[in-house]
């Protein structure tokens, strides 16, 4: 069913938000799962403490481990960014819809220059095709007119939406563009572990050049890579590391390097996001609203399971979104810890989180019943 609501972040003091007493017995709970939402539950987890009395541990090891650990039901609670539907997959297994963000590619130019890479670039510098930072398609790109797309504001500089929660268009402004490009090698740095981030990325890069992108997504990038990674011109100038924190970590130690991650690492590690070309012909930065716009186009099933659209027209759309699913189960183990695992997950979905962590968009409208839904299945 398409969403009739997108996200949209309220800027709600966190005391406000959760009214809980903190709980009589307090719970230990521990989890492991993508580095994605890292950031996101470190946050989450003082207000956590702070609101219930209870503790989280949480080890993040990538989407895989994630699945693993839902698997064999280590632990209490499981991030992935990318749906668990391998076989695997325990029947019991639940979805939450926990938080919406931006995969930004971010790179280490030396110039402040304003980086515009249209989707059919971006994969081609990804899949070994484009490897010169000076390649007449990235100079094409930042060479001329660009059509960038401003949204109403009302007087809290909050965006308007309309009835259906769709983001205004107050006008679209077109600008001209000058960057000249150092004539340097392009240091390709991928996530190395089985990574839900690499999934999405990998899904975008097959959705929007599926000439040049010919595999389909996986969460393994050297999987998913089109062509051979071990070829000559690959060796030492594509890459990988462990983590979003390994990659931004190796970016920024690479100069004229590119990876991709969530927003907070590149202001983290002080490497600069690209603004991506979609379907419309726009372009557009890793924002919370232009994420929306391209999410609001999706559609979710039963499960609360995302399918993007990836040549959704919306106008101001970053169409490389990522929605992080909290695993969880209707026959956990450890019945005793299930109250203290749902505050956990009311919690983070909630604004009191993801207002902490300005990349990432609460969940809000339909999807929320879905997340409401399945959080009420937990036992």
């Amino acid at each position: 069913m398409k969403l009739s609501k997108k996200f949209s972040v309220v800027a709600v003091a966190v005391g406000l938000i959760v009214g809980i007493a903190p709980a009589a017995h307090a719970t230990d709970l521990t989890g492991t799962g993508a580095s994605f939402p890292a950031l996101l539950i470190e946050e989450c987890k003082v207000v956590f403490n702070k609101t219930t009395g209870h503790s989280l541990t949480y080890a993040a090891a990538g989407s895989g481990t994630g699945r693993d650990g839902s698997d064999k039901q280590l632990g209490h609670i499981w991030f992935s960014d990318t749906p668990h539907t391998g076989s695997t997959a325990r029947p019991t297994l639940v979805h939450i819809p926990a938080a919406a963000a931006p995969i930004a590619l971010l790179h280490n130019l030396p110039a402040k220059t304003q980086l515009y890479l249209s989707a059919e670039t971006a994969a081609k510098i990804f899949a070994g095709e484009i490897t010169r930072w000076n390649d007449a398609a990235i100079a094409k790109d930042n060479n001329r007119s660009v059509t960038e797309v401003v949204y109403r504001k009302d007087k809290n500089g909050d965006v308007v939406k309309d009835k259906a929660g769709k983001p205004i268009v107050l006008r679209t402004t077109k600008k001209n563009i000058s960057y000249t490009l150092p004539n340097q090698p392009i240091t390709v740095i991928y996530r190395s572990d089985r990574s839900g981030t690499s999934g999405n990325f990998t899904a975008w890069l097959r959705g929007v050049a599926p000439t040049t992108w010919t595999k389909p997504q996986n969460d393994t990038f050297v999987t998913a890579f089109p062509g051979n990674i071990n070829a000559p011109g690959n060796i030492g100038r594509v890459v990988g590391a462990n983590s979003s924190t390994g990659v931004a970590q190796l970016a920024a130690k690479t100069k004229y390097s590119i990876t991709y991650a969530e927003v907070s690492y590149g202001d983290k590690y002080k490497l600069k996001a690209s603004a991506l070309g979609n379907a419309s012909g726009n372009f557009a930065l890793p924002t919370g609203i232009a994420t929306e716009a391209f999410l609001g186009s999706s559609t979710v099933d039963a499960k609360g399971i995302f399918k993007f659209d990836y040549a959704t027209k919306e106008p101001g759309a970053y169409t490389l979104g990522v929605i992080t699913y909290m695993l969880g189960d209707s026959n956990y183990r450890d019945k005793a810890a299930v109250p203290a695992i749902k505050e956990w997950a009311n919690l983070v979905i909630s604004p009191a989180c993801t207002n902490l962590a300005p990349d990432f968009i609460p969940i809000t409208g339909n999807l929320k019943k879905f997340a409401d839904a399945a959080i009420a299945k937990l036992g």
